[in-house]
């Protein structure tokens, strides 16, 4: 079983639901449990659908994308889910592109970000693991240093929305009791 609860499938889904799969589906043609996990109320799949895009897959983000995904990974560590941890850090690792890079990032990830990063990366995960942890702590001088560190406001928004996309997803997830089991497991899987 991939969840706690039931799933519906593509062979059991009405013609409301096959309309949300459909717009769920991955490059590769597959629905994952993440999105799945909402086939008993398809207007979650689809705002969850559309939500995801626009934070981690809009041709408007500036942040580029190989550090999108370190931030969903660093998120996805913090709150202990190993659904988005696996999906998310397959993809940074395949973007990163080195694997002794990505080795020394992921071990970053897990400990000390300062042994990996530097500048205003080490500001923007400084920031995200705060405001994953702590979020009624954060105060206007967060936003300063992140500016400070070279963030533009817009890529500062960019940021916070990962952050806050995978607080909700990391709980979504967890919840749930969802897995991996039967999806392909990152973005760029087999490419």
């Amino acid at each position: 079983m991939s969840a706690w609860i039931e799933m519906i499938s593509d062979e059991n889904a009405d013609e409301r639901l096959r309309a949300s799969l459909d717009k769920a589906r991955t490059p590769h043609g597959t629905v994952d449990n993440v999105m799945r996990v909402h086939s008993l109320r398809p207007s979650t799949m689809d705002g969850h659908v559309t939500l995801y895009r626009a934070c981690l897959h809009d041709d408007g983000n500036t942040i580029p994308e190989w550090f999108q995904e370190v931030i969903a990974s660093l998120v996805s560590v913090l709150n202990d889910c190993p659904y988005s941890y696996a999906n998310h850090w397959a993809n940074a690792r395949h973007l990163i592109g080195d694997d002794t890079r990505a080795d020394a990032v992921e071990a970053a990830l897990k400990g000390d970000l300062a042994e990996a990063f530097e500048g205003k990366h080490l500001e923007a995960l400084v920031h995200a693991r705060k405001l994953t942890l702590h979020p009624g702590a954060m105060e206007k001088a967060d936003v300063e240093a992140l500016r400070t560190a070279g963030w533009s406001d817009g890529e500062i928004l960019e940021i916070n929305q990962i952050v806050g996309y995978f607080c909700y997803v990391n709980r979504l997830l967890n919840g749930l009791g969802v897995t991996t089991d039967g999806d392909v497991v990152g973005y760029y899987a087999n490419s």
